[in-house]
């Protein structure tokens, strides 16, 4: 079958790859030099990928072993080694993540803010729907994200009020990880241009 097939070229893969990483300058002349590697991301991705076709042979446990078959949607992150749009993709988010972490810290302070509003507002009105600030989170989260289920919504007017500029906060408040992550593919996007300008196209080396 082509999962076998898939599977042994992997696991191949993922054994030569531990077997030459000392030739990598990064990992010459340091020690554990390969449990080093093994434990880098890229590399767990590759184990989760192929680790449930072997647990079955040492593990019996059925209920066990279909939940470890959910590992082998890891095998799609393989994919990044081989596709440039998805290293651009990783390379940004590893720039970003400081900021991006901070723009969705933002976020969860703005949820927690509005849910507060919102109990504070509605709860004599609907005590079974907001029912408690982690209660009212569910209505903040279905706001900020512009969802609109409508199984949760103020009824007083104050409710309204606040519902309506948390809306439209919730708007501005996505715009900042997305203008993040905009002038971070057009900044690497331009240092990817310059970089292929430097290098000879027929040898890959650098020009100086």
């Amino acid at each position: 079958p082509f999962e076998v097939f898939s599977v042994i070229v992997f696991t191949a893969e993922y054994a030569g790859r531990i077997i030459v990483c000392k030739l990598n300058p990064k990992y010459q002349n340091v020690r554990f030099a390969r449990l080093r590697y093994i434990v880098t991301p890229m590399m767990l991705v590759d184990l989760a990928a192929i680790l449930p076709f072997f647990l079955p042979f040492v593990i019996v446990d059925l209920r066990f072993i279909r939940i470890i078959r959910l590992l082998r949607l890891f095998r799609l992150f393989k994919l990044a080694r081989y596709s440039e749009p998805m290293r651009t993709l990783g390379e940004v988010f590893k720039a970003k993540a400081g900021d991006l972490a901070v723009a969705f810290f933002i976020l969860f302070i703005v949820l927690i803010f509005a849910s507060s509003l919102m109990y504070h507002a509605e709860h004599k009105a609907q005590p079974e729907i907001f029912s408690s600030i982690p209660a009212s989170m569910w209505w903040g989260i279905v706001t900020l994200t512009t969802i609109g289920y409508g199984d949760t919504y103020p009824i007083t007017i104050l409710g309204k009020i606040i519902a309506a500029g948390v809306a439209v906060l919730g708007i501005a408040v996505y715009a900042i990880p997305t203008g993040i992550m905009a002038s971070a593919f057009t900044e690497e996007l331009r240092k990817r241009r310059i970089q292929k300008k430097n290098k000879c196209p027929h040898c890959g080396k650098e020009i100086t």
